[in-house]
């Protein structure tokens, strides 16, 4: 069991290093929380199994929920801006 929350905490770090160095593509960035989330979610999940607490349980079905609708939010402005600009390259975007 330590095997395995060493690995998702390994995991998490090296996605947050590629989140910061990830400059080209707004996809790619995306990408990179969507598995970040995927992470948080299983070590959510194994923590509950672990603790055996009731009022814990729901809780990594309301982590998914969230982290859908965030998906398909980033999803729907990834078109929008393929759409508008012709690409999804963050140094054309205007973020001020």
């Amino acid at each position: 069991m330590e095997l395995i929350n060493m690995t998702l905490h390994t995991l998490f770090l090296i996605m947050m290093l590629n989140l910061s160095l990830q400059h080209k593509h707004l996809m790619l960035t995306l990408m990179c929380i969507e598995a970040m989330m995927l992470i948080l979610l299983m070590m959510l999940i194994i923590f509950t199994t672990t603790t055996q607490t009731i009022s814990q349980t729901p809780m990594p079905f309301i982590l998914l929920t969230i982290s859908v609708c965030g998906a398909s939010i980033g999803l729907t402005l990834v078109v929008a801006i393929t759409r508008t600009h012709g690409n999804d390259f963050l140094k054309n975007l205007n973020l001020l």
